[in-house]
């Protein structure tokens, strides 16, 4: 790859970034939600029940943070607690995801629509190609981030 090709990969990369960063806030704005609270939210969204430990391992907030934040989506009743018979320190996360979808998909619909039809301007190849640097560019910044996050 050229220097010229390179650094017109990297300007679009930060400016992808940059957009998907600046408008995950605008729809929490919308939602009534921090732009952290709404990340969160997804990831949650992502599993069928995950402990407060667990959230904490993913997400590299402390225990204290992940409190704030199971308090914080309660309130919105877009999850709920439910702790462990035996242990009762022991709390189990699980998302609503009827009210999240309810209070989250009007502002992805539109989205969705858009994205879908403009996947079918690629071809089946370069799509490929996108969704492999797409896994491959998120397991490195996995990686730097539980590097960062143990170091």
């Amino acid at each position: 790859m050229n220097k010229k090709t390179k650094e017109e990969f990297r300007s679009a990369s930060r400016g992808y970034s940059d957009a998907s960063i600046f408008m995950h806030e605008a729809i929490a704005r919308k939602a009534g939600l921090t732009g952290a609270d709404h990340k969160y939210l997804g990831l949650i969204l992502q599993h069928e029940k995950l402990t407060a430990g667990e959230l904490s391992k993913l997400t590299g907030l402390t225990k204290g943070a992940v409190t704030g934040l199971i308090d914080r989506l309660l309130e919105k009743k877009l999850v709920e607690r439910q702790f462990v018979e035996n242990d009762r320190r022991k709390v189990i996360i699980v998302p609503n995801v009827e009210n999240s979808m309810k209070l989250l998909q009007p502002f992805f619909t539109e989205l969705q629509e858009k994205t879908a039809k403009l996947l079918k301007t690629f071809s089946e190849t370069e799509i490929q190609a996108i969704q492999r640097y797409f896994v491959e560019a998120t397991n490195i910044m996995k990686a730097t981030t539980e590097k960062l996050n143990n170091s």
